[in-house]
């Protein structure tokens, strides 16, 4: 029978809390619901107003995983739900607002991911995102290389730019700005790339093409495009180990010398919390959001 639990006043299904999802720890769907309900308070502020696509893999990373961005079905009632633009016509998306539409979300065995817009204001990004992902032999150690002169960069625009690991195997930048449409914000990070490149020529690239990529840290600035969606800040990843998108510190960034130090998994995540609080905190103070230059 599968049990019954209250969150919130909302009453959820939770089913199969003791299939292993990550075969190569053990990491069980239970054990997925409890992280998510941990780290709720730091995640939420993440994920509210935001129209969320879920990638699924209720079998575990290595069973099928898909992509959702339309209301699955089934979804309740009580869920908050909002009609979005898209090219090819509105859609209704999931708003993840409260603990209760967090954890039936996690119940269904996703990782989040969210615009760089909210939904009362689709024409307007709140937020700049780059994905630094490294092409073998390069690690997050040389993405960690390139963040700290984007950083720089940034701030020479005035813009204040925060990391978290990607929880696969590269490092993302985020950074809050007002007032530009998602296509500003893309041609702003787009140059930003390409100076990048220009600086560091054997170490980055900003084109997709793949066969550019071995060795380099591709500096993916498309991620700000409206349509696009990036990993929500904690959210777990679809990988062989319940690696976690975690926000981490500069000084950790500056101190990273091989791939495991910035390698999180979920049980890292909430003394990590409790120790700093959300590092990406300062993403909601409006004070700090930055106009483009």
């Amino acid at each position: 029978m599968t049990p019954i639990t209250e969150v919130e006043g909302r009453r959820l299904a939770l089913s199969n809390l003791e299939k292993v999802l990550y075969p190569s720890t053990g990491f069980t769907k239970g054990e997925v619901l409890h992280y998510y309900a941990t780290v709720a308070e730091v995640l939420l502020p993440h994920l509210r107003d935001r129209p969320v696509s879920f990638l699924r893999y209720p079998n575990g990373p290595e069973g099928q995983v898909f992509f959702t961005k339309n209301v699955p079905p089934g979804t309740p009632d009580w869920v908050t739900t909002a009609e979005v633009p898209r090219s090819e016509g509105p859609a209704r998306m999931v708003l993840v607002q409260d603990l209760a539409s967090l954890i039936w979300a996690a119940n269904l065995v996703t990782e989040f991911h969210t615009h760089q817009w909210l939904v009362d204001a689709p024409g307007e990004a709140d937020r700049l995102v780059f994905d630094l992902d490294p092409g073998t032999p390069a690690t997050i150690v040389e993405c960690c290389e390139v963040a700290l002169w984007l950083r720089e960069r940034l701030a020479a625009d005035g813009i204040e730019a925060y990391p978290k690991t990607a929880g696969s195997k590269g490092l993302h930048l985020l950074a809050a700005v007002r007032g530009a449409s998602s296509d500003q914000v893309s041609e702003y990070a787009r140059q930003l790339a390409v100076e990048a490149e220009r600086a560091m020529p054997r170490l980055v690239v900003h084109r997709m093409t793949r066969s550019l990529r071995p060795g380099k840290v591709f500096v993916d600035w498309s991620q700000n495009a409206a349509r696009k969606t990036t990993a929500t800040p904690y959210t777990l990843r679809a990988r062989a180990e319940p690696l976690v998108s975690a926000p981490v510190t500069w000084a950790e960034v500056e101190e990273c010398g091989t791939p495991t130090q910035l390698a999180f998994q979920a049980p890292d995540v909430a003394p990590r919390v409790q120790d700093h609080g959300d590092l990406l905190g300062p993403l909601f103070d409006a004070d700090r959001a930055a106009s483009l230059p």
